[in-house]
């Protein structure tokens, strides 16, 4: 069946996000202009609102809507130690555990040359200034157990060990080729707790 071209622009949009696909777009898209026109009017100013106004914070990468996150503003935070994670959801998590509660920096991805992703697109050189404070005493490193992920670790262990500054990687609980995001709290938390050091 031929759709009209902006229904189809709209599914085509919607299936941008992650896990939508032709079905799941359909089934928002029709819901959305049959149900909830004004429900979808509240997404579309939801969005542009946050397109906006949200940005990344200078310090640490994370979203933000000042030059800071709400976390780097802390000063209750413990600034002698900093997590390094792939993503904003992975800051989620690991906040959430309540295990931690120091600083965070946000890589936005991991070491992916075949990608086009090095160093560089990780924001690295933001985080070798901050390790060049003299503040940060510990690095823990929180990527992901892929491949790419270990190989980020590794990576930053070694710039971490260059600048003198011990690195621990977190352990036990978070299962090889898993995400942070989808991990419960529980095993988040043993895994803070029981990190090992890493040699740089």
């Amino acid at each position: 069946m031929r759709l009209t071209p902006r229904l189809q622009q709209l599914l085509s949009a919607l299936r941008c996000l992650p896990g939508v696909g032709p079905k799941s777009a359909q089934r928002i898209a029709f819901h959305l202009l049959d149900r909830d026109r004004d429900g979808a009017e509240t997404l579309v100013g939801a969005l542009r609102d946050a397109l906006d106004g949200i940005g990344l914070c200078e310090q640490c990468r994370m979203f933000a809507e000042a030059a800071q996150c709400p976390i780097c503003a802390d000063p209750k935070r413990e600034s002698g130690q900093i997590c390094v994670v792939e993503t904003p959801a992975d800051v989620i998590a690991v906040d959430e555990s309540g295990a931690y509660r120091g600083l965070f920096f946000v890589l936005m991805g991991r070491l992916s040359p075949l990608d086009g992703i090095g160093p560089d697109e990780l924001g690295v050189s933001l985080l070798e200034k901050r390790l060049r404070d003299g503040v940060c005493h510990e690095l823990i490193l929180a990527t992901s157990a892929t491949v790419e992920g270990e190989a980020t670790a590794a990576y930053l262990a070694g710039i971490a060990g260059r600048a003198g500054i011990r690195a621990t990687r977190i352990a036990h609980g978070v299962p090889m080729g898993g995400e942070l995001e989808f991990v419960d709290s529980n095993t988040l938390s043993l895994a803070l707790t029981a990190r090992t050091a890493m040699d740089g």
